[in-house]
């Protein structure tokens, strides 16, 4: 069974037992959390595709851990004008392991 659910304005298409890397989410390690806003729901050959939500459907995960991504080297560069700009980002992540899928 399969879900494709939206989460920090993101579409993930998740299976029970996976783990995912989302947006940060203010939730402690170790805490459950329920996704409400599920798009798609499959099971083999039976899709059921809402509009634009499937209605009781809900996918429940795990808080594993909070974290920060690889820094992301941003550089803005004028050709022939003497200047260039550097800047570094790393974004926040919540790594998430899904535990059930309801239709």
């Amino acid at each position: 069974m399969y879900a494709v659910i939206v989460t920090g304005g993101k579409q993930y298409k998740v299976a029970e037992g996976e783990f995912l890397k989302v947006e940060k989410l203010e939730v402690a390690t170790g805490e459950s959390i329920s996704f409400d806003r599920v798009l798609l729901v499959g099971n083999g050959d039976d899709v059921k595709i809402g509009a634009p939500v499937v209605e009781g459907a809900k996918v429940t995960a795990e808080v594993i851990g909070q974290g920060r991504h690889d820094k992301v080297t941003i550089i803005k560069f004028r050709r022939r004008k003497h200047h260039m700009k550097r800047q570094g980002h790393r974004q926040w992540f919540t790594e998430i392991k899904i535990t059930g899928i309801q239709a």
